[in-house]
């Protein structure tokens, strides 16, 4: 099987609840962690990964919590994904360009380009669903949702 870690899976569920809530002010972590029923400190965790790429900020202070950094339909699956995760790349050999160890076998390797194609398929396809994307459809799957 070919998963998205936990920790990638929860940082687009929360930055859909954020976005569905933050029109009434900053959201607090504390509300975010107990309606998407994730620790408060794995929420915490995430957040610092994903105000570092500058698509969330945290307000301190009395009315403080989080706010996206940019509007929804600038904010892309794939932003939020290698905030949290690193490149997109279903194999370690299809991002060592930049490695010290790259893998001697990519240029005669059939499955390295069948790697590189699918990688970059997939990174296309989150590229193309924005925050705002996700958000319309979690309101169509549950029109409670931002309640």
């Amino acid at each position: 099987m070919i998963r998205v870690p936990t920790q990638g899976r929860y940082a687009l569920r929360a930055m859909i609840d954020i976005g569905l809530h933050q029109d009434r002010g900053p959201v607090l972590r504390q509300d975010i962690a107990r309606r998407q029923e994730i620790s408060a400190n794995y929420v915490a965790q995430i957040f610092r990964k994903l105000s570092t790429a500058k698509l969330l900020i945290g307000i301190k202070g009395p009315g403080g919590g989080y706010k996206l950094a940019k509007p929804c339909e600038e904010i892309r699956a794939s932003d939020i994904l290698q905030a949290i995760e690193g490149p997109i790349a279903l194999v370690h050999c299809v991002m060592n360009e930049d490695d010290d160890k790259p893998c001697a076998r990519t240029v005669h390797c059939a499955t390295h380009r069948m790697w590189t194609r699918l990688s970059l398929t997939m990174e296309t396809y989150l590229d193309s669903v924005t925050l705002q994307d996700l958000m319309d459809e979690s309101i169509e799957l549950d029109p409670h949702h931002a309640d």
